[in-house]
């Protein structure tokens, strides 16, 4: 009867600490449990959590390229963006974020931030019939004519010699010819940077795009300004194709 009467109130003891158990310090309380990094595939979560801090909070107003311009998006390949995001830009500030090279996202979640991107900001009339010159160089550019490109279509913003004016700061500095490749200074030249107010390829001088030659060599002419240190590494980087610029 007493083995009766201990085993009860032993059960009775256990049921009523039970309750206690759901409080107890450290318990992790109720709710979906967090993911592991690599299974998330949300693509503004992505972009929100690897490109802000170069590219801007809505793909604008950041260091780097904006991501959020039409006419980026319009002349740039999937490929493109997938072997930058992933490799990185080599002699830039571009890291790899690939898992293979380095980084800490999968090639899904490489996928799912380009998927992003173009269903967040791409616009199908971007170019309104107009054939944009190709992302990449076709031939190369001779600094000594784009000298003379500079001053007839950039020096009105960029002030003489490309070192600052009344409208855009300079884009001779070196320390910012270190930080951005020749494919970055083609890509900019194109696309402008409508976030800062700076024109596309069609409106630095109104009634006058520049041509495709014409691209090449401003972007030789700024390039000879380079740094040579800096100028060793933005070499390698224009042996790989494409880029994030």
């Amino acid at each position: 009867m007493k083995r009766r009467f201990a085993l009860l109130a032993l059960l009775l003891a256990a049921a009523l600490a039970l309750p206690a158990c759901s409080h107890l310090s450290g318990k992790p309380a109720p709710g979906p449990e967090v993911p592991r990094p690599d299974s998330v595939l949300d693509p503004v979560v992505l972009y929100r959590e690897n490109c802000t801090g170069c590219h801007g909070v809505e793909g604008r107003n950041g260091p780097a390229m904006s991501l959020s311009d039409p006419i980026y998006l319009a002349i740039v390949d999937d490929d493109t963006l997938r072997r930058t995001i992933s490799k990185g830009r080599p002699g830039t500030a571009m890291s790899a974020f690939a898992q293979k090279e380095g980084g800490m996202l999968t090639d899904d979640q490489v996928t799912a931030i380009i998927h992003g991107i173009r269903e967040r900001w791409s616009k199908p009339n971007a170019l309104a019939g107009v054939a944009a010159p190709p992302y990449a160089a076709t031939a190369a550019g001779n600094p000594q004519q784009g000298e003379g490109v500079y001053a007839a279509f950039c020096a009105s913003c960029h002030g003489t010699g490309g070192k600052g004016g009344p409208k855009a700061g300079s884009v001779t500095n070196g320390a910012y010819l270190s930080l951005i490749s020749d494919q970055g200074l083609r890509t900019i030249v194109i696309t402008g940077r409508p976030d800062f107010g700076a024109p596309d390829w069609r409106d630095n001088v109104p009634g006058h795009p520049m041509t495709d030659q014409q691209i090449s060599d401003v972007v030789a002419w700024l390039a000879a300004q380079r740094p040579k240190q800096a100028t060793q590494a933005s070499s390698a980087n224009a042996s790989s194709p494409g880029g994030l610029h």
